[in-house]
């Protein structure tokens, strides 16, 4: 029998479920068990190997004692079932893009156009402003697209390959890309969460995205500035040796600057709010026939077959599509750099996603999301105070619930009341939800941000995270901004 002291509410069709039986400390067990578990397990046990398994079973276990925990307050199991559908559910378009971005990459690869752009980005691409081209590029097409996933899944690709060949830490060149990328993201009008955001909050979105450049310009400028003098600090030993890999890179591909012509058909798609799952299709399929057409050597050597036929076309962009192929260089860094795992070198970042939304399902459904939010609220009066909790939630939400979303949902609504009884206007909870929750997801391994990109770039979380300056730096500059008062709105008054 369903307990009757668990309500759901339904604004902006996300249920929040509050449990009156459960208190504080109930609801944080499977927090502090989950984060003891995942501890042990990455750091005396698997390392950066954790992610290949171990992490997704401990979020499971996690959830196990979040369920136990439900049961001691006469939450069913059904209730909790139910939440876990739902969460999944909610992340069944973001499995498929995942799949899409390995069969591009696959496509992408054996066509010519990632080795392409590496092949004239080397040549353009000065090793000293390198980064912080990588910043300002990411920043300006996902802008336009208003996705840092498909911005990570198209130009991110390239450009960690370019900063591998030229020499530069991969996690440097993935926190610049990532650092842009978000930027955009949040800026955009065209993103989820920058129209999620207002939404919550009760603010209007282009408000919303006026107030927010008063902390994000600063924000973006210190992270440029930062990547310059790196560019300036930093050793380049790949960039006396191009030439060879220039040579490479051609002896290996038909490099032709008409490749381009994919990859710009694609952003346009995005850019015309074609749906990211049906663009990343296009440009899967538009992959597969330039490679029929540009590279078909390759093609017959993917499909491990001797004459270039239909059929030994077919098997080859499928295989480049769905398993893991490598194309062969004269230069064995480049060899390792023209390996696509394709649609099943994504299967353990899905894995780790579904994981993930078991933990945050039930730990929604038992009302410890709801309770730990609001115990937060309750620990501030002041209006620093207010703005520093809603960090803290945001920031714990994307640690525990596993999803940039549930970031910026819970304490949205939690926190609505509380900033309009202070008589604050909508736009300083939504400006702070997006500076702590929408940036900061891709800091944590195990949220699904955090995995995708990790996943993309083919860069561990835990290599871009010191690089990820816009990221990390984005939610002390909103309790910057709130300690001195400055641009805090102030509701009008009637």
């Amino acid at each position: 029998m369903e307990s009757q002291n668990i309500t759901p509410t339904d604004p902006q069709n996300e249920d929040i479920i509050e449990n009156k039986e459960l208190n504080i400390w109930e609801a944080l067990i499977p927090i502090i068990a989950l984060v003891i578990m995942l501890f042990f397990n990455v750091y005396y046990v698997y390392g950066n190997e954790a992610i290949d398994g171990s992490n997704q079973f401990v979020l499971l276990m996690g959830a196990a004692v979040a369920a136990i925990v439900g049961f001691y307050n006469k939450v069913s199991y059904k209730q909790m079932m139910e939440e876990v559908a739902k969460n999944i559910k909610s992340t069944s378009s973001a499995l498929i893009i995942l799949l899409l971005v390995g069969s591009l990459a696959g496509t992408w690869l054996i066509s010519g156009i990632i080795p392409t752009m590496i092949y004239y980005g080397l040549q353009i691409l000065n090793p000293t402003i390198f980064l912080a081209a990588c910043v300002i590029i990411c920043a300006i097409i996902s802008i336009s697209t208003g996705s840092s996933w498909t911005t990570s899944a198209t130009v991110g690709i390239a450009l960690i390959g370019i900063g591998d060949t030229l020499g530069i830490s991969l996690g440097m060149t993935a926190g610049a890309v990532i650092s842009g990328a978000y930027f955009g993201d949040k800026m955009s009008p065209l993103s989820d969460t920058t129209n999620l955001a207002p939404a919550m909050a009760g603010g209007e979105l282009f408000s919303h995205i006026k107030y927010m450049a008063y902390t994000t310009i600063p924000t973006i400028v210190i992270t440029l500035l930062v990547f310059i003098v790196i560019g300036f600090s930093i050793d380049t030993s790949g960039t006396p040796e191009i030439s060879e890999q220039l040579n490479a890179i051609d002896s290996a591909f038909n490099i032709s600057p008409w490749l381009f012509i994919v990859p710009v058909l694609i952003i346009g798609l995005i850019i015309k709010k074609t749906p990211p799952v049906v663009a990343l299709f296009i440009g899967t399929l538009l992959g597969a026939i330039a490679a029929i057409i540009a590279q078909p050597e390759i093609v017959t050597t993917v499909a491990g077959s001797d004459e270039f036929t239909f059929n030994s076309a077919y098997k080859g962009v499928m295989n480049a599509m769905t398993t893991k192929t490598s194309v062969q260089t004269s230069n064995e860094d480049l060899t390792k750099l023209f390996t696509s795992k394709g649609m099943v070198g994504m299967l353990n970042t899905i894995w780790l996603i579904l994981c993930a939304m078991v933990f945050g399902g039930v730990m929604d459904a038992i009302g410890a999301l709801a309770r730990i939010s609001k115990a937060l609220l309750n620990l501030f009066d002041s209006v620093f105070g207010l703005f520093a909790s809603t960090v803290v939630s945001c920031l714990a939400l994307n640690i525990t619930a596993s999803d940039q979303y549930l970031a910026i949902v819970v304490p949205g609504r939690m926190y609505a009341k509380a900033y309009k009884d202070k008589g604050l206007a909508p736009e300083n909870l939504s400006r702070t939800l997006e500076d702590s929750g929408t940036v900061t997801s891709v800091l944590i391994p195990w949220n699904t941000c955090g995995a995708y990109q990790s996943g993309v770039l083919g860069v561990p979380v835990v290599d871009y995270f010191f690089f990820a300056i816009f990221n990390w730096l984005s939610p002390f500059m909103t309790l910057l901004f709130a300690a001195f008062r400055i641009k805090i709105k102030q509701l009008a008054q009637n």
